[in-house]
């Protein structure tokens, strides 16, 4: 593991928790950045220590995810099996996927298998094994699609 992994591992965390919170409220995104900067990134919350983040990656993540929100969701949507639509994806799985389809898009200085690994486990964090391989499934098929 290199140094970057564990500050990235924990900013992409705390992205997928971002996003879910900016899914559920309409904070906005200058709002919800700060807030994690001050409140969630490398703090005590419960006497659970969370890890220090890399703060730069972790609005990068964020602030790109929302940007590209119609295109992320087009290619999840297009990955998805026939009948299945994006609001039937439980909504922490969805913003795991378009984390890691942002990150595939937008990002390729990170390895494709770092990013699907990685949002793998952060998917293990909240779900079973069969929604982790449908994450898996997903985020392969859509690194497919757009680093060629």
């Amino acid at each position: 593991m290199n140094d970057k992994s564990k500050p990235r591992s924990a900013a992409r965390l705390a992205a997928v928790q971002a996003l879910y919170q900016h899914t559920m409220e309409t904070t906005p995104i200058a709002q919800l950045l700060h807030e994690f900067h001050m409140h969630r990134l490398g703090a005590e919350i419960e006497d659970d220590q969370y890890a220090e983040a890399d703060v730069a990656f972790f609005d990068d993540v964020v602030k790109g995810t929302v940007a590209r929100l119609e295109e992320i969701d087009a290619l999840i949507a297009a990955r998805l099996a026939e009948g299945w639509s994006i609001g039937r994806l439980d909504r922490t799985l969805h913003q795991i996927l378009r984390a890691g389809t942002y990150e595939l898009l937008a990002r390729p200085d990170v390895p494709v298998g770092s990013v699907i690994n990685e949002y793998l486990d952060v998917a293990h964090a909240f779900f079973d094994s069969k929604d982790t391989r449908f994450a898996n499934g997903l985020l392969d098929g859509i690194a497919k699609d757009v680093r060629r």
